[in-house]
């Protein structure tokens, strides 16, 4: 007999990290629809990795997410994992009412559960079986393990390797195959693969990684498909029918770039995006004069946004990137949208405590271009450059012209000259935390995030600061 007469060959489609790319979507669908018309469609899984929400994205903060999850309806999506940009970014009730009430799909992850009870909320299962023919496929989820933020929003989660490991065991008895949807980034995959054994494939996602074919590691086969909606990730599973067992792996990612969009889903996105501009057309603050940003120097929204950081987190000094504004404001009324527009980052306040010689190194980077003008990508970072340091609570008297790393002459707290060796709490931003930009500000102790709130939140409530509004015209940089 032909090993083929033994064979059966399951399709998995796969997506990961789209972040609310809404001009993807319709094109992914197109490619998925042709991908099915030339397979069995009763041996294909459509599936998603996590991240497919992001709520710098009008169709999606002015919905809380439901448009997402209306497209993943519509692609015909069977499965998927929440990644920490559903998880970290998203309230509770937010979550629940996008996939408990809207998704026509299951929601899995192992290592989730709510703090309260121990328990994952009803909208959210370790596992999911899916039949296709004769065969089960079992898929498990599994997400970043950020602790302390999780904790904030009322979530426990655990490791997620003993999580699979436990979860792995359970499915064996019940599944002819086991999918692993991992929102763990490309090294983790790596690990899970090597130490949980009875995973058949792992989909990858977090770290953005596009892997244009599988990568075997001992008998698990890891694939993922980059980011953004660009890909389309296909994987093909022949399972031996006579011995129960995959006998072998293959796939490959198609670029979406030269579909056609589908007509219906941009009509789809089309009606959402006009239901989030109407949600974020709220007015929320009238100014009576503009507030400009400058990357590159001092100014007026870059010092509200320092003191709303400061006062937030209640500390003695504000710092916070240029760059995280990406436009100035102008007199008159300011909706949800205009915050939105200037402000898209999905990035929350932290206070730490920091030494005035840590402090003083990142000002003095705050003046040199290779800073100020330095591209930035991920951990929350919708911007395009690091920007200089916008301040609160401190002045700064320096030499612009001076030698790098020798330009500040003074630095008062509140008008006492800063101590190199004492500590002072600082309010500034939980991305800096993951070592990116001013290195320096990563160095804090006793680190307390705050969340839900963004940023463009904190910078909300300042446009109501009668007082904070007059404040941020005063200079900090000071130069001599």
């Amino acid at each position: 007999m032909d090993l083929t007469d033994k064979l059966l060959k399951v399709t998995l489609l796969h997506t990961n990290d789209i972040h609310s790319h809404f001009e993807e979507m319709p094109k992914i669908v197109s490619l998925m629809q042709r991908l099915k018309s030339e397979l069995d469609e009763r041996y294909v899984c459509t599936v998603d990795v996590g991240d497919h929400m992001d709520r710098m994205r009008s169709e999606t903060e002015g919905t809380d997410g439901i448009a997402n999850i209306a497209v993943m309806n519509q692609t015909g999506y069977e499965v998927t994992v929440p990644g920490n940009n559903e998880g970290l970014t998203f309230t509770k009730e937010s979550l629940a009412e996008a996939y408990g009430e809207h998704a026509h799909f299951p929601v899995v992850c192992s290592n989730l559960f709510e703090s309260d009870t121990g328990l994952p909320p009803v909208w959210l299962h370790p596992f999911s079986l899916l039949r296709k023919g004769e065969l089960t496929i079992g898929f498990i989820g599994l997400t970043a393990r950020y602790t302390e933020f999780y904790s904030l929003l009322g979530w426990h989660i655990t490791d997620p390797f003993a999580a699979a490991e436990e979860t792995v065991k359970l499915l064996q008895e019940k599944a002819d195959i086991i999918v692993a949807l991992s929102h763990l980034g490309y090294a983790n995959d790596q690990r899970l693969a090597a130490e949980v054994p009875g995973i058949h494939v792992i989909l990858g996602a977090h770290t953005h990684h596009l892997l244009p074919e599988p990568v075997r590691i001992g008998d698990a086969y890891v694939c993922a498909a980059g980011k953004f909606g660009q890909y389309v990730g296909e994987v093909d599973i022949w399972f031996d029918l006579q011995r129960r067992s995959v006998r072998s792996v293959t796939g490959r990612c198609h670029s979406v770039r030269d579909e056609v969009p589908d007509s219906g889903m941009e009509r789809l996105i089309g009606s959402y995006r006009l239901q989030g501009e109407r949600s974020l057309n709220r007015v929320v603050a009238a100014l009576d004069e503009p507030l400009a940003i400058d990357w590159e120097k001092e100014s007026g929204l870059g010092n509200l946004l320092a003191s709303g950081v400061r006062r937030w987190t209640g500390s003695e000094i504000g710092l916070v990137n240029a760059g995280q504004l990406l436009g100035s404001l102008c007199a008159g009324a300011v909706t949800r949208g205009d915050l939105l527009h200037i402000c898209p980052s999905p990035i929350n306040p932290c206070r730490m405590l920091l030494t005035g010689r840590q402090i003083v190194q990142a000002l003095e980077e705050a003046l040199l271009p290779e800073f100020i003008d330095k591209p930035l990508m991920g951990f929350g970072f919708r911007g395009k450059r690091l920007g200089t340091l916008c301040l609160d609570g401190i002045a700064v008297r320096y030499v612009a012209d001076a030698e790098p790393y020798r330009k500040i002459r003074q630095v008062t707290v509140n008008g006492v000259p800063m101590i190199e060796e004492q500590e002072y709490a600082v309010g500034t931003l939980d991305m800096f935390t993951f070592r990116i930009g001013y290195l320096s500000l990563s160095e804090g102790r006793e680190v307390s995030y705050y969340l839900p709130e963004f940023i463009r939140d904190v910078l909300e409530e300042q446009l109501h600061n009668r007082e904070a509004l007059l404040g941020c015209k005063e200079q900090r940089w000071l130069p001599v």
